[in-house]
């Protein structure tokens, strides 16, 4: 969100770890959402949670999640 914001290409590099096998992974998002994981045989779920901002609630976004 903040790279199309800024009109700027950005991405993040998650550093996690599988939660059946606790295997160590990384995986790079970038600002289209498009996703990249490091390690050969890995296949996270990735996935954006909708939230509707005209019925949110919480006091922000974050806290939706």
């Amino acid at each position: 969100m903040q790279g199309r914001l800024r009109n700027e290409n950005l991405s993040v590099l998650v550093k996690t770890e599988c939660a059946h096998c606790s295997k160590p992974m990384e995986i790079e998002i970038d600002s289209d959402l498009n996703y990249e994981v490091k390690e050969e045989g890995c296949e996270p779920v990735v996935f954006v949670p909708e939230v509707n901002l005209f019925e949110l609630e919480e006091d922000s976004i974050i806290d939706s999640f």
